[in-house]
């Protein structure tokens, strides 16, 4: 069984581990399967932009860190906080007191304790052979464990004195880890330091397990320098990036050999910023299925200007991070495909000569298992036209086996799995106005739709590559907000559901190599995550292997009134949207409402899952009087068909917000409590532009809004996102000059508080200070705050998403009351 999922909720190296050759997860195979390359990522960052924020691909809101990874579709959650009134604090002097404290949500809670903390499964998949029983590793106690699954068995694979280096008293800190195919060794990774979004440089050891010696990989180079170590196929070398350069080293002989020199304005087997943010491209470079050949490409960034972070805080004097940022327009680094063969040591460049060949894109590179053939995956500038070819290095050809046009954009998709013998791969399209999955020949190059309905193919989870017969894909036809495993038999051409009817909210699958098991991740608004080993195609659970039954109880005893799934119809077309109703509520009496908004092609934010501290700190809103929802326009990362997702082509911007005005409306309409005078706004990154344009441009509908890391204009956003979207700014001078909030700062009428970050390398403090020029100029008043040397994340530093949060909702209670609302006691 060939596992696609990319599971964002165990431990980093577990969603990047090949699980044999039988089994490829999706990101493995299409992007690289080194340790190390999202140790702080998108749960936590995106957590901090919304609650139940979902982003596949090139989320422009993809702040800070990448730590807890939840399948391919599966978790995210954005940010939280919020302060409380008198009768929510926490009281000792009884029991009625204590009762009354649990039921009321505060910021300490949400915040400054552990009590809403979710615990996560940190397993994985360990490759099969033959008939062996499925089997799963995880970390325990500093040791790696291995359990089989039937019968249950727990075994030792490396030992917490295995892991001590000599001399040392204590064994290494594992921050990830990955096993040589034939699990003889075991790759450690530690000492990780974080590059822009995650952990990604850091310090690697091998544990033969055979001989129980420990050694460092590099040992003589700078220590937490090394970055995307990955096992060859035999697992007697490792390769990896350092300072820029690509290298492979002999694990029998310790020898180390440079495969490619980097040097300034030069990376080899590593991206540059934008493809990393974009693409999420950051180890580039891939071992042949034989392992006598490493592909990887080189990053020129000397065409693209550098942007500069000034830090005011850390010295006497300011410090200047300079680094190659390609914005809207502008030239992007020249990317190249190379091949080095080892022994005897030789390079070739693999570059297209026919014209028809897009080359300003080169987003995908991957190795056929079966055939030990080389795919590249190409696009042009608009990423509207999309080439597939197999790379005949040697002979410098190549075959064509897929071209793409598209009048928007086109998505790019992992969900490319090729046949062992390379003569049909799955392909994940949108040719019907519904993206589904496609199986292609590679000589004829006809296509076969495999999953036929007015629907989504949200994720394509695994393939049965032993028997051949069925694959499993994650779809939701009939709610847009929910998640299912769906199954499809290539014998009888059936389609059936596996979740079963009863459970609604968001699942997530790690299927076992031989698909007979699988990891399910659960969880709905009103459910933490629920992690079962479970046996398929039956469904049946075989244990609960994390509950957080502790943080279940905490939730159910919150007064608290469910989210509610709605749609909104405004004319031209429904929209989805959630419902927080404030606790409690009269009809007699008027609520504020809070909109919490993204808004922008990246994501979407009405999914059914558990949303983590920023759906508390709604709760908390609701507790006190607020009414919160949360809409998802046109444009949205929505399981919605082609049309809604890319009716924004050209209009980012300027549909999305049109959409949520025309929602709000519609929904004080329908909801008589809701007091029109008293309507706001908030978001963050894309969420925050989205905030900007409601206030500058719907002033009659929204008073009050807080835009956090925004981009006022949209030409300084990067090239990749903004222009697949928008086309390019000299092509789409209207759409541009529409879509930027900066451009309608003159009809402002109402509050905003703008929050940013100095040190933001994604959306840069550079657009709001012009924006700041912008509302001066026309002296529009408004609040802000700027925190030093944060990030887009803003969650650098001690206290810092305390005090965001506090300030924010501090504003909320100034600018958006509740009707007689009661005094504030944190």
């Amino acid at each position: 069984m060939r596992s696609l999922t990319w599971d964002l909720r165990s431990t980093p190296l577990a969603r990047m581990v090949a699980c044999s050759t039988a089994v490829q997860r999706k990101v493995v195979s299409l992007v690289g399967h080194g340790i190390g390359r999202n140790l702080v990522g998108y749960d936590e960052a995106i957590e901090l932009i919304s609650p139940t924020l979902e982003i596949r691909m090139t989320e422009r809101c993809l702040p800070g860190m990448l730590a807890l990874f939840v399948s391919v579709a599966y978790s995210i959650a954005f940010i939280d906080h919020l302060c409380v009134p008198a009768y929510a604090q926490p009281s000792n002097t009884d029991s009625a007191n204590e009762t009354t404290s649990l039921a009321l949500l505060t910021l300490d809670r949400i915040y400054q304790s552990s009590e809403f903390n979710e615990r996560s499964f940190n397993g994985r998949w360990l490759s099969q052979t033959g008939d062996e029983a499925p089997s799963y590793t995880r970390v325990e106690s500093s040791s790696i464990i291995k359990y089989d699954v039937n019968p249950k068995r727990r075994t030792v694979m490396a030992s917490a004195d295995d892991l001590t280096p000599p001399g040392a008293t204590k064994p290494l800190s594992i921050d990830d880890y990955v096993f040589s195919n034939d699990l003889a060794r075991v790759l450690i990774y530690t000492n990780s330091v974080r590059v822009w979004r995650a952990k990604t440089r850091g310090d690697y050891w091998v544990l033969d397990r055979g001989t129980r010696q420990l050694t460092k990989i590099a040992a003589d180079l700078d220590p937490s320098m090394l970055m995307y170590a990955k096992f060859s196929p035999d697992g007697n070398s490792v390769a990896f990036v350092y300072k820029g350069s690509l290298y492979v080293q002999n694990l029998l002989t310790q020898v180390m050999l440079q495969i490619a020199k980097g040097r300034d304005k030069l990376l080899a087997g590593m991206s540059d910023w934008v493809y990393e943010e974009e693409f999420k491209l950051r180890d580039a470079f891939w071992w042949s299925p034989d392992g006598k050949s490493v592909a990887y490409l080189t990053f020129d960034t000397s065409p693209v200007k550098d942007f500069s972070l000034i830090n005011n805080t850390d010295s006497l004097y300011p410090a200047v991070k300079q680094f190659p940022y390609a914005k809207a327009g502008t030239p992007n680094s020249i990317v190249k495909l190379h091949v080095a063969q080892l022994d005897p040591f030789y390079i070739w460049k693999v570059e297209p000569k026919e014209d028809t060949i897009p080359t300003d894109y080169l987003p995908r590179v991957q190795w056929i298992e079966g055939t030990g053939q080389l795919i590249s995956r190409r696009m042009n500038r608009l990423q509207n036209h999309e080439v597939i070819a197999i790379e005949d290095y040697k002979q410098g050809t190549r075959t064509v086996v897929l071209e793409n046009f598209d009048d928007a954009w086109i998505d790019l998709q992992d969900e490319l799995v090729f046949s062992d013998d390379g003569k049909t791969f799955l392909y994940l399209a949108e040719s019907d106005q519904w993206r589904h999955l496609y199986r292609v020949d590679v000589s004829t190059k006809s296509r076969t739709l495999l999953t036929p309905g007015s629907y989504d193919v949200i994720e394509l989870v695994a393939v049965d590559q032993s028997s051949g017969d069925c694959l499993y894909f994650i779809a939701s036809p009939d709610a847009a907000q929910n998640r299912f495993l769906y199954r499809y038999s290539f014998s009888d051409k059936q389609t059936q559901r596996i979740t079963p009817d009863n459970l609604d909210g968001t699942h997530a699958y790690e299927i076992s190599p031989d698909g007979k098991f699988a990891f399910h991740r659960h969880s709905s608004t009103e459910q933490p995550t629920v992690t079962n080993l479970i046996t398929l195609p039956d469904h049946a659970v075989v244990e609960t292997l994390e509950s957080n039954e502790k943080l279940a109880e905490v939730v159910k005893q919150l007064e608290t009134k469910p989210f509610e799934f709605v749609q909104i119809d405004i004319g031209e077309t429904k929209l989805d949207a959630w419902v927080l109703p404030p606790v409690p509520a009269s009809s007699d009496q008027s609520h504020p409402l809070l909109v919490h908004v993204y808004g922008e092609p990246a994501g979407s934010t009405v999914v059914n899952r558990w949303g983590g501290k920023t759906a508390l700190w709604h709760r908390l809103l609701a507790q006190q009087g607020y009414m919160v929802a949360s809409i998802d326009n046109r444009g949205t990362k929505a399981p919605r068909g082609r049309e809604f997702r890319k009716s924004v082509y050209r209009q980012v911007g300027t549909l999305g917000p049109n959409d949520q005005a025309a929602a709000v409306k519609k929904l004080i309409e329908q909801r008589p409590t809701i007091d029109p005078s008293n309507v706001g706004i908030w978001g963050w990154s894309g969420g925050g532009t989205s905030t900007l344009h409601a206030l500058f441009r719907h002033s009659d509908t929204f008073r009050t809004g807080i835009s956090v890391a925004p981009v006022a204009n949209l030409a300084y956003y990067d090239t990749i996102y903004e222009e697949r979207y928008m086309g390019l700014p000299t092509d789409n001078v209207e759409g541009y000059r529409a879509g930027s909030a900066i451009n309608f700062v003159k009809d402002f009428q109402g509050n905003l508080l703008l929050v940013h970050g100095t040190a933001d390398d994604n959306v840069h403090f550079q657009a709001s200070e012009l924006l700041i020029n912008e509302l001066v100029k026309h002296n529009k008043q408004f609040d802000l705050f700027v925190y030093p040397g944060r990030s887009h994340s803003i969650s650098e530093g001690k206290n810092t998403r305390r005090h965001l949060m506090t300030m924010v909702t501090d504003y909320l209670k100034e600018h958006l009351p509740v009707e007689a609302a009661a005094d504030d006691h944190r």
